[in-house]
């Protein structure tokens, strides 16, 4: 580092600062995959083989020592944003924003194609476990339980937004506080579908495993696509 100009110096430390980034990255992104994998088939042996109901019947009896007028009134509010309604038009809404800037247009079709990819494997999942809601549910919906749609795509959006944020923001601190509201929001759109009934907790905990596991495959592949369509662009 002597040997080198200051300019050198500031352009080796630049660096440096980000493959510790890039290398921090990859290992939140195996240990999500992985985790998100072994999490899956851990719920699905509970719930499809062992057939134990201590965790959702644990899960309702915690929510019920919170339920007062409210924190449902609240967990009504959380609980749409994890909605098919909102999920459709906030998608659309979010990939109209980044077609405006050029660098960033190819996260337009990230965007679409993620929330069209996960929502069809939710529901051939669901139609493959076939397993009903909760009697107890709060409000009436419609389909089946398992895993949790809101859980699943919602996740998958929402953690699409962490992903952007963590590839987009430079200061480190601000990566950090932004992700860190982000996975605490996801958390809780999970929490109000077991608040208000309508799913299991194993639902919501399987349906976080599918949506995170298919988001770093789909995010692995366009990344591939988009390198390609560059290489394509740069030879022609």
């Amino acid at each position: 580092m002597q040997d080198l100009t200051p300019q050198q110096q500031q352009t080796a430390r630049r660096t440096g600062a980000f493959l510790a980034t890039l290398s921090l990255q990859m290992i939140l992104l195996w240990v999500l995959f992985v985790g998100s994998v072994l999490l899956f088939f851990w719920m699905t042996t509970v719930v499809f083989v062992a057939q134990e109901k201590a965790l959702d019947q644990e899960a309702f009896q915690l929510a019920k020592e919170y339920t007062n007028p409210q924190m449902t009134r609240f967990m009504f509010f959380v609980t749409f944003f994890g909605s098919k309604n909102f999920l459709i038009f906030g998608s659309l809404a979010l990939a109209a924003v980044f077609l405006i800037f050029k660098r960033w247009r190819f996260y337009s079709i990230k965007i679409i194609a993620i929330a069209a990819t996960t929502t069809l494997f939710n529901q051939t999942m669901k139609l493959f476990f076939s397993r009903p809601r909760p009697a107890t549910a709060l409000i009436e919906q419609n389909g089946l339980s398992f895993p949790s749609g809101h859980a699943m795509i919602g996740g998958a959006f929402w953690g699409l937004l962490v992903y952007l944020v963590w590839t987009n923001v430079r200061p480190l601190w601000l990566r950090w506080v932004i992700s860190g509201v982000l996975a605490i929001w996801i958390f809780l759109i999970g929490f109000s579908r077991v608040y208000l009934n309508v799913h299991y907790a194993s639902d919501v905990l399987a349906g976080w495993a599918a949506g995170f596991f298919w988001l770093v495959i789909a995010l692995y592949l366009l990344k591939k696509w988009q390198e390609k369509l560059g290489r394509k662009v740069s030879r022609w």
